[in-house]
């Protein structure tokens, strides 16, 4: 059986996936509500993946391919969708994964990203970090913000993008967007241009190295406002990878710079809904008050998820907090929380004091906490 990208591509969408795989020796595979499933019967060939791949790939990534051993770009699907795609060699054969990026942005309510970032987004500079694992939502999410701005306020927006996702149209604002190797070779060097080019708001895709986290600090102080990613999870660790990106003699002084311009670190996790099709996005959100400032300024961050736990009141909650409320409503399972949490032995304990029947069970009976030994 010859498989075509166009079929696969389509039933893909018809079955609300998220990401295709193409491996060679495997059936074509689709990611639908988080679990793989597969789109055949018959395993794909070196012929097969090689083929798929030249129809969508440009000559330029298919020598890029050749040279370093992969390639990432996007390209859209008829009126229906765009799609990130990412090619690599494995076992000398062809692979491809394909992300899905709907055409639609969704609404920061309709993604539950809670109210109190209007009036963090709203404000005219520093830097906001949006940060999870890889297939976290974290495109979606900027995409919503980016958007909400752009409904909103008469501003320049540049995002820098590898590649670009999610296209957005002019409405009060005015939005450009470059993608690195296409339209500008570096992150650090979209950064540097985006300066002279009467930005309000810069979106960076992604601050993978220490000249581009270096230049995007720099955009913050001097007055823009500066969305980025990280493959971080939770606020403390966003926090010290940031410091530890930069050399010791200079981790006294980056901590100073995000005292002063980190506005808010909002981080999260997706998960399978329970029971039914779909998923839903649990969110972490630290918001920069005098408190987590001074934190961050004296190199105390393992002090901050007591600073987020106590500041419900400025709009702030823990990753495992959202969590907890959403295994509480029944929208996901137990396992799915503990899976995806951050602190495994205390959502155990918060669970068993809840006694409910999709979790853990109490140790010493219905609603009791287990017996701490005496000191």
């Amino acid at each position: 059986m010859a498989y075509e990208m166009v079929s696969l591509l389509r039933m893909l969408i018809d079955r609300e996936g998220s990401d295709l795989h193409l491996a060679v020796d495997n059936p074509p595979a689709g990611r639908v509500h988080g679990n793989l499933v597969h789109f055949g019967i018959s395993p794909l060939t070196p012929e097969d993946t090689e083929r798929l791949m030249k129809s969508i790939a440009s000559v330029d990534n298919q020598q890029e391919i050749q040279e370093v051993g992969g390639t990432d770009f996007g390209f859209a699907f008829e009126d229906i969708a765009r799609f990130r795609v990412s090619v690599f060699k494995q076992r000398g054969n062809i692979g491809l994964v394909l992300r899905i990026i709907p055409r639609r942005i969704s609404s920061m309510e309709e993604l539950g990203l809670p109210d109190s970032l209007k009036k963090v987004i709203n404000q005219p500079r520093g830097m906001i970090l949006v940060t999870g694992p890889t297939g976290s939502g974290k495109s979606t999410s900027l995409a919503a913000m980016i958007d909400f701005i752009n409904s909103t306020h008469d501003h320049h927006i540049i995002t820098i993008e590898d590649p670009i996702e999610f296209y957005h149209n002019h409405k009060k604002s005015i939005i450009t967007q470059r993608e690195v190797g296409v339209d500008v070779p570096t992150f650090s060097e979209a950064l540097r241009r985006a300066l002279r080019q009467d930005p309000d708001i810069i979106l960076v895709g992604e601050m993978r190295d220490l000249e581009t986290i270096e230049a995007a600090v720099t955009a913050a102080e001097t007055g823009h406002l500066v969305f980025g990613t990280l493959h971080t999870t939770g606020a403390v660790r966003t926090i010290d990878r940031l410091v530890d990106a930069f050399p010791t003699n200079q981790q006294e002084q980056i901590r100073t710079q995000l005292a002063g311009n980190l506005k808010a670190v909002i981080s999260q996790a997706l998960c399978k809904k329970k029971g039914r099709s779909g998923r839903v996005a649990a969110f972490e959100v630290m918001i920069s008050t005098d408190a987590i400032k001074n934190l961050i300024r004296e190199n105390k961050s393992y002090r901050i998820t007591s600073a987020i736990q106590t500041g419900h009141k400025y709009g702030m909650n823990l990753l495992d907090e959202h969590l907890m409320a959403l295994w509480k409503k029944g929208i996901i399972s137990y396992d799915e929380g503990i899976a995806k949490c951050q602190n495994a032995a205390e959502f155990e304990t918060m669970a068993r004091d809840l006694n409910l029947d999709d979790g853990p069970k109490p140790l010493d009976g219905p609603g009791q906490n287990p017996q701490k030994p005496h000191a």
